[in-house]
């Protein structure tokens, strides 16, 4: 058995040496093949490539598909990519959309205080809402507008349709606007179209009531109610809203000013108003002046 093993390596060692053999001297024809320069060559090589070439498709199949799938590869990469840069650009048009629609609604804010018609002799400032103070107790805002600006107590304040309240205390670049809905509030107003003149008094509610009213049963609900201007407290034709009956019965007012989105009051200059400086220059009902009396 050892020696039919030695006898096969024997004749195993000749037949590598010489199959490499073979193969080098075939790669040294090839090689002199391709490097000759002669068309008789020329034409032989190209035989040989429509020869060969067509029939190694399978062969170049693997690396065809490896090629492709690392372009493939590189693609989905730059897909992520753009992705990922997409997703950035949403995130910055969301952005872009909500900072539009704040401009719009104040844009719409201001469109409304500019479509309200007013008296050509008034002239008023505009101011925007700061701070809203209302409590159970108390119903103001503040506004970003002061003395620097000509404001004054006891001026009238408007949104967008109707009247909200008056300025009642004034700093040097803000300023206080008692709603008409405060406890303290009280406006002479006429009721249209019957004519009759009554105080809207706040009560802390969204509805003040209507008071002094002398003939009731004259006024239906849905009647306009406008600022009389008596007493020279607000200008007269001022909106204020219309008549509404509560279930208690009694009158109220449904007030036309936007009270859930105050942003921008438009501050009436009135000029023309008295100015009451100390409570001895308000006259009460009833009484007289003495030097009235000794004349009469």
């Amino acid at each position: 058995m050892a020696r039919d093993r030695s006898q096969g390596d024997d004749y195993v060692g000749p037949l590598k040496r010489l199959l490499l053999a073979t193969l080098l001297l075939c790669l040294v024809a090839v090689f002199l093949v391709w490097r000759i320069d002669s068309p008789r060559v020329e034409r032989f090589r190209a035989q040989v490539v429509d020869a060969v070439v067509p029939s190694m498709d399978w062969a170049m199949a693997p690396v065809t598909g490896a090629i492709n799938l690392a372009r493939d590869f590189q693609s989905y990469q730059r897909i992520v990519e753009q992705n990922r840069e997409l997703r950035r650009e949403l995130q910055q048009m969301k952005a872009w959309k909500e900072a539009a629609l704040q401009l719009e609604q104040e844009n719409a804010r201001l469109l409304d205080l500019n479509n309200v018609r007013l008296d050509p002799r008034l002239t008023f400032v505009t101011g925007v809402v700061l701070a809203d103070s209302g409590s159970p107790f108390r119903q103001s805002v503040l506004l970003n507008i002061g003395a620097r600006d000509g404001v004054v107590d006891g001026w009238a304040a408007m949104d967008g349709i109707g009247l909200v309240g008056r300025i009642s205390g004034v700093g040097k670049s803000s300023s206080r606007v008692i709603l008409l809905s405060d406890s303290s509030s009280r406006i002479p107003v006429l009721i249209q179209p019957s004519g009759q003149t009554a105080i809207v008094a706040g009560d802390n509610s969204i509805a003040p009531f209507i008071d002094f009213l002398e003939n009731p049963d004259q006024v239906r609900p849905g009647d306009r109610v406008i600022s009389s201007g008596d007493g020279g407290v607000f200008p007269s034709g001022l909106l204020v809203g219309q008549v509404a009956i509560d279930p208690g019965g009694r009158l109220r007012v449904r007030l036309a000013a936007d009270y859930e989105r105050l942003e921008f009051l438009r501050v009436l200059r009135d000029h023309g108003q008295e100015k009451i400086t100390a409570p001895g220059g308000v006259i009460l009902p009833g009484a007289m002046p003495e030097g009235g009396a000794q004349d009469g």
